[in-house]
């Protein structure tokens, strides 16, 4: 696959172009068919059996039906079939619900367009495992957070733009519904045209056995999900901010009218506001992240998320009352300013957190059952939702007011998240390191595509601070296990980090003879298990900023890993520039006695050299190559 220089290149390729328009248009036309239903429901026709007030969350309720009934279903077909397949007879159901909804229209069958409502609940259904299994399977590891963030972005103004263009065109003196006809099936057979030119992405699991019980596959899905706990608890944080997004999106009209004394058009910029914040947000984890996986953003996304809509309680608060004003003199009004910048901002924040979670899910689900795993999320997203709309009205049932469930909303969301990292600590631990990376340090990293995207390998760098673990942790797509002096474990904060990361206390032999074959036990349950372990070859920090001797503990690792089965390459890695930096030993009594002898912002770097077969490991030869990488720095 070959290398772009940003993730808006994709745009150019095959392999991703067609599916983002086919997924674009699929989206854009949910949308624009289900408000103009709204607006026609609910302003222009008098429904004896669907009271204007309700007709919103009958749409809405029937819309979502279909992902509790059959998602489990269809992560099965996605396993099991070409997916390009799946794509094309999706967007051939479309454009039979879209000419049934255009007779809908013209003709004024509200029963038949509800019907259809809940059809397109099912062609999204279908469509929601196939677009995220298909990504994983199009781009490579370092084009995924990219290429999600597109189809992120997409969506949202997708989203926005059919919102609108339903809005306006049902809105048509008397060619309104025909013109609403003809938007929802020329979109559909565009989409249709986009999907016909995907390439082939080959079926994971051919001979999986489709269970058609929708209720048993859908436990069957969960537990299958809750195999891997932290694809698990990711599920369940990508569902937290689909419950925390929902509630700001359904309350954006009665925020507009009550709150904010604006008309429709300002319920409309909320919306505007609050999709260019997600896809900008989304757009940003590519260029924050180094082009990797990189889940140390979520965190980041948690705390904007939660300050930005505390902070919209205390702008909203505040306002007088006022008679209904239109868009321009809304926006006359400086206090308004601030509650759309901390909409965007937190929108923002929220495009941030989703993304990296959705691309680890990604990346760490197993080929075989990606789909399946993802039809799960989309359960979870439902149910989180309607849980969102039950617990916003009751709330408001109860005499809050629409900014204090904002208030609520931003403080529930810092306890769940600080529940999440907690559970899952590879999300906080990726957070510091990420920081650490990018806000204390300027970290180039040389020759990354040399550390495995799968399979156990043993990464050996020099030791030159205390936080070294933290930014090999900050290089690696992939979760890193270390073997460490036990001693660093006593540093404050520093060790409740490492205990956190799980990393492997060693200790000399003469010294504490139990740490020891303790630890190379463990290390040796990392390698079986496939996974990365890293270690210093040298057994401490360097007091001198020189290369120290490699000591035998390496080899000891991989005799032992070969006697396991398992022949783990060695990745030789050179952290450069770092001595005399805030955490290294340069002064006498330690690090940071006097911190900043170098300025701020230290540029330190890290350059990585190609593997190297086990058999061919030897202490000293090795400590040559890495003396060679020291060299390029």
């Amino acid at each position: 696959m070959s290398d772009h220089p940003n993730q808006f290149a994709l745009l150019t390729q095959r392999r991703f172009a067609p599916f983002f328009w086919t997924q674009f248009c699929g989206a854009a036309n949910d949308n624009l068919f289900k408000f103009a239903f709204t607006v026609m429901v609910t302003y222009q026709l008098q429904v004896a059996w669907l009271a204007p007030a309700q007709a919103g969350l009958a749409i809405g309720a029937l819309f979502i039906l279909p992902f509790l009934l059959f998602s489990a279903t269809a992560g099965q077909i996605t396993d099991k079939l070409e997916k390009t397949r799946i794509i094309r007879f999706v967007k051939n159901l479309e454009i039979a619900i879209m000419l049934l909804a255009a007779l809908g229209f013209v003709l004024t069958l509200p029963a038949l367009l509800l019907a259809c409502v809940f059809l397109m609940g099912l062609h999204s259904t279908l469509f929601g495992p196939v677009k995220f299994a298909y990504l994983p399977q199009a781009l490579s590891e370092r084009e995924l957070t990219g290429g999600n963030g597109m189809v992120e972005m997409g969506t949202f103004v997708a989203i926005l733009l059919g919102n609108v263009a339903g809005g306006l065109l049902v809105a048509l003196p008397d060619v309104g519904h025909s013109a609403v006809a003809a938007g929802c099936v020329l979109l559909a057979l565009v989409g249709r045209v986009a999907a016909q030119a995907i390439p082939p992405a080959p079926a994971t699991d051919p001979g999986l056995r489709i269970h058609w019980n929708p209720i048993t596959e859908t436990w069957r899905n969960l537990r299958l999900a809750h195999e891997n706990i932290v694809v698990f608890r990711s599920l369940l944080g990508i569902s937290w901010m689909w419950f925390f997004g929902a509630v700001f999106l359904s309350q954006f009209p009665s925020f507009a009218k009550q709150v904010l004394h604006g008309d429709e058009q300002v319920a409309s910029l909320l919306l505007v506001v609050f999709s260019v914040g997600i896809g900008t947000g989304a757009l940003l984890c590519e260029v924050l992240s180094r082009r990797h996986v990189e889940i140390g953003l979520v965190p980041l996304g948690t705390i904007g998320m939660s300050v930005f809509a505390i902070d919209l309680y205390f702008a909203a608060r505040g306002l007088p009352e006022a008679p209904l004003m239109g868009l321009t003199a809304f926006l006359a009004q400086a206090a308004h300013w601030r509650v759309m910048l901390d909409l965007l901002l937190l929108s923002l924040f929220a495009g941030l957190y989703s993304v990296p979670m959705y691309a680890l899910i990604q990346m760490r689900s197993q080929p075989t059952h990606r789909a399946r795993i993802i039809a799960a999320n989309n359960i979870l997203n439902a149910l989180f939702m309607i849980a969102s709309a039950v617990l916003a009205g009751a709330l408001l049932g109860a005499g809050l007011s629409v900014p204090q469930v904002f208030l609520l909303t931003g403080l529930a969301n810092a306890v769940v998240a600080g529940y999440i990292f907690l559970l899952v600590p590879e999300y906080l631990l990726r957070f510091v390191a990420w920081v650490l990376s990018r806000c204390i340090y300027r970290f180039k990293v040389h020759g990354d595509a040399h550390i495995p995207t799968e399979g156990a390998a043993i990464l050996a760098c020099n030791h030159v601070s205390f936080v070294d673990a933290m930014l090999l942790m900050a290089a690696s797509p992939r979760p890193i296990y270390f073997l460490m002096d036990h001693r660093i474990f006593r540093v404050p904060v520093l060790g409740w980090l490492f205990r956190l990361a799980k990393a492997i206390p060693v200790a000399p032999q003469k010294e504490d003879s139990a740490t020891y074959e303790a630890a190379f036990e463990r290390a040796a349950q990392v390698l079986q298990g496939g996974d990365l372990l890293a270690i210093f070859p040298e057994g401490g920090i360097t007091r001198d900023g020189q290369l120290q001797p490699f000591k035998g503990g390496i080899m000891k690792i991989i005799e032992r890993a070969q006697a396991d089965g398992v022949a783990a390459p060695v990745v030789p890695m050179a952290l450069t520039n770092l001595w005399g930096s805030y955490f290294s030993r340069i002064e006498q009594g330690g690090a940071m006695v006097r911190p900043f002898r170098r300025g701020f912002w230290n540029r330190v770097g890290l350059n990585i050299g190609p593997e190297i077969s086990a058999a061919s490991v030897q202490p000293e030869a090795l400590r040559v190559q890495v003396a060679g990488l020291l060299g390029q720095g």
